[in-house]
């Protein structure tokens, strides 16, 4: 036996996108490691990545083209190959388009792969067909509408800058969960004498490795921001020289806002106490280098743009923009390193095709007309489970007159509704390039291993569609290698400044950054602007989430087990998982009589869905909690837990609401 060890990259939607070293024999991958040379990620794994090998090479694994034979969502298919799968699709499509038109069709997809051309590739496809267009804004929109609408362009920090912090905190965020490396540099700063805190709805587990933990009411971040500026200005804790140079609007700020947000009003919304609130102000306030990492939770509320653009004033407030270790990380935006229009081809779409929102799925499938939706596609994504309001994109799968492909490579909840089912292609079995959210790095990568079974990659389903549709551009007869050299060459002036031969060869090359660029703002006043008058709101306030009518904010949360629905395939994770557990005070169960270890129901207008009740202090009163995703078949019930969410959208950006959701508790 030969084994090889090849580059690969994690194809997950994480911040860290790990480098992998693949160990290879007779064409299967048997061992996956961190690669140590990686400059970020330095050959460390998350628990879901150390086994890759065993996602890639599971007995689960979808190897041939399927047909519905049964009734939808029975998962009752038959074997078919994939000329006749691809001409079932074209001969159905080419109909849908004669009778309604090509807005008709949808495709959906989001980040089941973050890599750019298996990721983006279909948007030129449906570009050329004229579908309908899909908006992907169901995980972090209005946060990044939120950080724009004070910093505009301007590149956030480099994840190593929170090693010099000496004070930092870790806002709505589980990074034990979502971020293990920039753990390892909050490690770091800790060991040098920083201060650490946590703010969060619950005490998750990161807490065990902070100083302090504050417990803020779901929905209420912004005004916890709010009042911890009034006590900065208030105490004279803010770094004036550097207002008058770089802030736009303090002034205004501090006289028409901050008064309304003394610490016992912002108590009383927060449910932090006043002591506790002055403290963190102090901390913050006095530090030399203060650093705040923001996670994406608290952004999915009815608020969350205002709630992120809010606490993203803060860092102008005492200058840690100017000082080495401080400022503010949201998610680092690397898209002007790669033009990636050249994927996704706006520009064979045929005119301005009508947008359906992600979030909005159940009600696109249910109540959509002018046309109706005649037909899904899916691809690297799971909406059944991922998606709000699941109780309603049920009843749109179960439509007979739906005609529903999936593309995938387990028989997921939305896979069992489909009338077609085409087996998908690992991370390890086909090229690409990926870029990162959470670092500036950048690294391509090759097949390593040949396809499991008939599984093909995105772009070559994509290929083989618009053969059998008629397309005759150029762009659909390249080779995935083809389309990654598009964006390579010519270069962004971004790539222009590294290694191309390093990135070719497959390993991880980071993006420079400019010198100063901490202190270059990128808006249209080159300054942060706490005032924009480009806003309908032109100063941060505060306004309350949506809230339903029920008393206990529901927190679906991050397992380090799974992300989003992937990984449910791991009979191992899933053990670890244990089983759908909904997180409780007990002085709330026992307001309601309810046990630990007890099956419960949790409901609310939209649906009810079945839980084990674990009843823990980390939990504050009026809150629920229930951590990751699973698909239905591993739950008590027949709903797992996003039919409990809305398809309400944000304030901005049309992002997701899943966090702003309430229910109520009974014994099942």
């Amino acid at each position: 036996m030969k084994s090889d060890l090849k580059r690969s990259v994690c194809p997950y939607d994480c911040p860290d996108t790990c480098g992998l070293l693949v160990e290879v024999v007779d064409g299967q991958a048997v061992k996956i490691t961190g690669d140590p040379e990686h400059p970020y990620t330095r050959g460390t794994l998350c628990p879901k990545m150390v086994h890759y090998e065993r996602t890639v090479h599971s007995p689960q694994r979808l190897t041939n083209p399927l047909l519905r034979i049964g009734e939808k969502g029975a998962g009752q298919f038959k074997a078919i190959t994939w000329d006749e799968g691809i001409q079932h699709i074209a001969d159905r499509w080419k109909g849908i388009v004669s009778d309604y038109g090509a807005e008709a069709i949808l495709p959906y997809s989001y980040a089941g792969t973050m890599g750019v051309v298996q990721r983006n590739c279909g948007e030129g496809f449906f570009h050329r067909l004229g579908a309908s267009r899909l908006a992907r804004t169901i995980c972090s929109s209005a946060k990044g509408y939120g950080w724009a609408a004070v910093m505009g362009e301007t590149l956030a920090p480099h994840p190593e800058e929170v090693k010099q912090s000496d004070f930092i905190i870790l806002w709505g965020t589980n990074v034990l969960a979502t971020n293990i490396h920039l753990l390892h540099n909050v490690r770091e700063a800790k060991k040098r004498g920083a201060i650490v805190w946590l703010i969060d709805t619950y005490e998750n587990p990161t807490a065990q490795i902070v100083d302090k933990v504050v417990l803020v009411r779901p929905g209420s971040d912004g005004a916890l921001a709010l009042g911890i500026m009034h006590i900065l200005v208030r105490e004279g804790l803010i770094d004036q020289p550097f207002i008058d140079r770089y802030v736009q609007g303090f002034e205004q700020f501090r006289d028409d806002v901050l008064p309304d947000y003394p610490p016992d009003k912002v108590s009383q919304i927060t449910g932090i106490e006043v002591n506790l609130l002055e403290e963190l102000a102090a901390g913050y306030g006095n530090a030399l280098a203060p650093f705040i990492s923001l996670g994406s939770g608290l952004c999915r509320y009815g608020n969350g743009a205002m709630t992120v653009r809010t606490i993203t004033c803060l860092p102008a407030l005492v200058g840690a923009w100017g000082k080495p270790g401080g400022g503010l990380l949201t998610s680092i935006s690397t898209s002007k390193a790669l033009n990636t229009r050249r994927v996704t081809r706006e520009d064979f779409s045929p005119k301005s095709t009508r947008i359906v929102n992600m979030n909005q799925l159940g009600y696109a499938l249910t109540e959509l007309a002018k046309p109706p939706i005649m037909s899904l596609y899916v691809y690297h994504s799971n909406p059944a489970i991922v998606a709000p309001d699941q109780n309603m994109i049920i009843k749109g799968l179960r439509r007979e007159d739906l005609f529903t492909v999936v593309h995938e490579r387990f028989m997921t909840d939305t896979a069992r509704y489909a009338d077609l089912i085409l087996p998908a292609t690992s991370s390890l079995e086909h090229p690409d390039i990926y870029r990162s959210y959470g670092h500036y790095g950048l690294q391509r990568a090759a097949a390593v291993i040949p396809p499991v079974g008939e599984a093909k990659s995105n772009w070559e389903v994509f290929q083989l569609l618009a053969q059998a549709m008629g397309f005759k551009e150029s762009y659909f007869y390249q080779t995935t290698d083809e389309v990654i050299n598009l964006l390579l060459d010519p270069p962004t002036p971004w790539l222009e400044h590294i290694d191309l031969a390093k990135l070719q060869d497959g390993r991880s090359v980071e993006l420079p950054l400019p010198e100063n660029y901490k202190t270059t703002f990128l808006t249209p006043s080159a300054k942060i602007e706490l005032y924009n008058p480009l806003e309908t709101e032109p100063l941060p306030r505060y306004f309350e989430a949506y809230g339903d009518d029920a008393p206990f904010y529901l927190m679906s949360t991050p397992s380090p087990y799974s992300l989003n629905s992937s990984f449910n395939e791991r009979p191992e994770l899933l053990r670890k998982k244990e089983a759908a557990y909904l997180q409780m005070n007990a002085k709330d169960a026992g307001s309601k009589n309810l046990q630990d270890g007890q099956r419960v129901i949790a409901f609310n207008e939209r649906g009810a869905v079945d839980f084990i009740l674990k009843l823990t202090p980390k939990v504050p009163l009026g809150v629920l909690v229930t951590e990751g995703l699973f698909w239905t078949e591993n739950v008590l019930g027949d709903r797992a837990v996003n039919a409990l969410t809305s398809q309400r959208l944000t304030d901005q950006a049309a992002g997701s609401t899943l966090y702003d959701v309430k229910v109520d508790v009974r014994p099942a």
